[in-house]
């Protein structure tokens, strides 16, 4: 009796021991360590992440026939988080949509559908029209647009019109013009101009002193076609040429300078001859017209004289 209790006695001690081994090794198998991949609270050689640090997701990708776990602070494209007291875990949305907040709420759809209230569509309602790079129902586009991002944002006008700030123009705003090109308005470019140069040497004209200089400046911004257009980039004034005898060695040309000043001088005194001439003739004719009232005047005064004299 005694020797069976002891046997009991080691059994049971032996059960509790191969126990604790197992458990310590599982317990090995799943804890934290070299092998776990970051943000992994618990993990698995052949399974990866069995569980994540708090507020991660857990997120389970293949690998042949094997589904490794990983942990991410976000889920990736094509699913949605949830959370839970136990786990944090991605989940995948539905086969239409290319992103989603939950099971039943899309919030982009793949290639080929659309997006209105939460669900990927085929086509969109009468009243809205599918726009492929949103991938969304969206109201009309504007007037005169042929493609929009949304019925206020035009992409693309139509045909005699310009694109301005999402808006189409048959005729571009004050500072704009049109680009025939893009069919876009741009802002108008005005002609700038630099500052003038000094005036340049004297260079004489012919065989006269006179001669001519001149000066110039660079245009620094060239216009657009309906931009104000450059101002003169030259300029030209008369001058004399100093320091240097006028025809010199040529007594024809020096005849011909004494002739043209001698004729300026005769023209002068001949217009204030003339002008003399016309000042003799108006004081003439003022004292004539004197004389002839007096005349008036010393008749008046006879006759009146005389009537008074017959009266008497």
């Amino acid at each position: 009796m005694q020797v069976q209790l002891i046997s009991i006695v080691l059994i049971l001690h032996w059960m509790e021991h191969a126990n604790g081994q197992h458990h310590t090794s599982r317990h090995r198998q799943h804890e934290r360590g070299p092998g776990c991949m970051g943000g992994c609270l618990t993990c698995s050689a052949s399974n990866g992440c069995l569980t994540c640090m708090p507020r991660l997701f857990i997120h389970l990708e293949r690998d042949g026939m094997r589904q490794i776990g990983v942990c991410l602070a976000s889920c990736p494209k094509g699913f949605f988080g949830t959370r839970s007291p136990e786990k944090n875990d991605c989940s995948k949305c539905g086969s239409e949509c290319d992103t989603c907040f939950d099971k039943n709420f899309c919030t982009r759809c793949r290639a080929g559908s659309y997006l209105h209230k939460g669900k990927c569509q085929e086509s969109c309602p009468d009243d809205l029209v599918p726009s492929d790079i949103k991938r969304e129902c969206v109201a009309p586009c504007p007037v005169n647009c042929e493609s929009c991002l949304n019925s206020d944002t035009c992409t693309r006008c139509m045909s005699g019109h310009y694109l301005l700030h999402g808006q189409c123009h048959s005729i571009c705003p004050e500072e704009f013009e049109p680009n025939e090109q893009a069919m876009e308005c741009i802002p108008k470019v005005h002609c700038e101009v630099g500052e003038w140069s000094e005036w340049g040497p004297c260079l004489r004209i012919g065989k006269s002193c006179f001669g001519e200089e001149s000066r110039t400046r660079k245009i620094l911004q060239t216009p657009s076609p309906q931009g104000n257009p450059c101002l003169s980039t030259l300029e030209k004034r008369e001058c004399f040429v100093k320091k240097r005898r006028c025809g010199k060695g040529n007594k024809g040309s020096r005849k011909e300078e004494k002739k043209n000043r001698n004729n300026r001088k005769e023209k002068t005194n001949s217009e204030g001859r003339r002008e003399r001439k016309r000042e003799r003739e108006r004081e003439r004719e003022l004292g004539t017209r004197e004389d002839d009232n007096r005349n008036k005047t010393e008749q008046l005064l006879k006759r009146t004289q005389s009537r008074d004299t017959i009266m008497e």
